[in-house]
């Protein structure tokens, strides 16, 4: 049977972060919450939701949360895939469930969220307009066509996400997930979601100046 981990990076998300596990561990009842140097009580509102906890003991960034998540799932030996989701609320449990049934079909190895192949999503033209500018940059740089190179929601199945090995803490780390996905070359697909932009996921990151300066980061890095 297939056994899929939940991966979530997690800074200062107690408000939040227990319902967004209570409402993945209703389909995804493996939840490990890396836990990069809060100090507002996260690690117990996400221990108390029923995820597992790891916890870095000062900010490191969400790259490092990521490795961490995947090094902590990777030790679980029935692993078959892990999902990256972000504890803000903005991932919709539905759209990782058929990014997992993706890879369980033999479809793909790794699932990629894009929040540009349908009109779900309700995003600014100007933040399009730089999302867009960085996946045409992504795919100059890897030669993978895709339409949203910043998308934090993935399915990646076992193999390859064993083979994942990041070492840009920052935003860089998306980049350099891509860079090594095209080093790897797994049958990949992406696969529509609906990114939900809240007053609170846009103080936690998402706002258009964060766009600019991820943009910044690929160019000049």
């Amino acid at each position: 049977m297939s056994r899929t981990w939940i991966v979530i990076p997690m800074y200062n998300e107690a408000t939040v972060v227990g319902s967004v596990i209570e409402d993945l561990r209703k389909t995804f009842p493996h939840v490990v919450c890396v836990d990069d140097g809060s100090r507002d009580g996260s690690q117990a509102a996400a221990r108390a939701a029923g995820a597992m906890v790891v916890q870095h003991p000062i900010n490191l960034g969400q790259g490092a949360a990521l490795q961490t998540g995947i090094e902590y799932a990777l030790q679980d030996p029935a692993m078959t895939s892990i999902v990256t989701f972000d504890a803000d609320g903005q991932h919709r449990v539905e759209d990782a469930q058929a990014m997992v049934a993706r890879i369980e079909s033999g479809e793909a190895e790794v699932v990629l969220g894009s929040r540009f192949l349908d009109d779900r999503t309700q995003i600014s033209l100007q933040k399009r307009i730089v999302l867009k500018t960085a996946a045409v940059q992504s795919r100059m740089a890897t030669g993978m066509n895709l339409t949203d190179a910043h998308n934090g929601l993935r399915a990646i199945n076992r193999d390859v996400a064993s083979r994942i090995h990041l070492t840009q803490n920052r935003m860089a780390h998306a980049s350099e997930l891509v860079n090594q996905l095209a080093t790897i070359r797994p049958r990949w697909v992406e696969h529509p979601v609906e990114i939900i932009y809240t007053d609170y996921s846009k103080s936690k990151g998402q706002s258009l100046l964060n766009s600019v300066n991820i943009l910044a980061e690929l160019f000049f890095r």
